[in-house]
């Protein structure tokens, strides 16, 4: 199996299928740092990262912008003096997808 963070996003279609259940927990392996949160029913990936000051916290969230726009797969960021709150899931299914285990994988390699 590819690491996921070698892995690029699939274009997402509103039919596209959510991960399983099954999927899910092995998947989860894979980003053991991150949580499922289940907000209003949508499952959702989220992470919080700690920096020293503002100025490498607005640095990092500047680089999964840069990340997310060369996939075309977006978060939630939440950026405050030294910590940003990053949150992938995928707006079309209302759910998360393999690309958002892969985005998760992906932040934590910047």
């Amino acid at each position: 199996m590819t690491e996921l963070k070698q892995e690029h996003c699939d274009a997402c279609r509103a039919d596209a299928p959510r991960v399983t259940g099954e999927e899910l927990e092995s998947l989860r392996q894979e980003v053991p740092q991150w949580s499922v949160e289940d907000r209003d029913g949508v499952l959702q990936l989220e992470r919080q990262f700690e920096f020293p000051d503002f100025a490498q916290a607005l640095a990092f969230t500047n680089k999964v912008g840069e990340l997310a726009e060369t996939e075309g797969h977006h978060p939630k960021l939440t950026t405050e003096w030294g910590s940003v709150v990053v949150t992938w899931w995928s707006h079309k299914i209302k759910g998360l997808h393999r690309n958002d285990f892969v985005m998760a994988a992906r932040t934590d390699a910047l």
